[in-house]
């Protein structure tokens, strides 16, 4: 039965790894009618972007999720 298993799995996987080296992602170079790219992002624009925001609403959240579980009066 683990035999069966790993040939699926290899099977899927190799499907999988030879369906993304097929779909070519040299087209996404070529642009559509109406694309307009702006400027991209600085170093620190990335890290406030995807890490420091997304911590932040974090820290929130769970402050948010805490506040009935303080400080109780015993």
């Amino acid at each position: 039965m683990d035999k069966r298993n790993a040939l699926r799995a290899a099977a899927v996987t190799a499907t999988v790894t030879l369906m993304m080296l097929l779909s070519s992602p040299a087209m996404a170079l070529t642009r559509d009618d109406g694309d307009d790219p702006g400027t991209g992002l600085s170093v620190g624009q990335t890290i406030g972007l995807y890490v420091l925001i997304p911590l932040a609403a974090f820290a929130i959240i769970a402050g948010l999720a805490a506040m009935p579980y303080g400080k109780k009066k015993k």
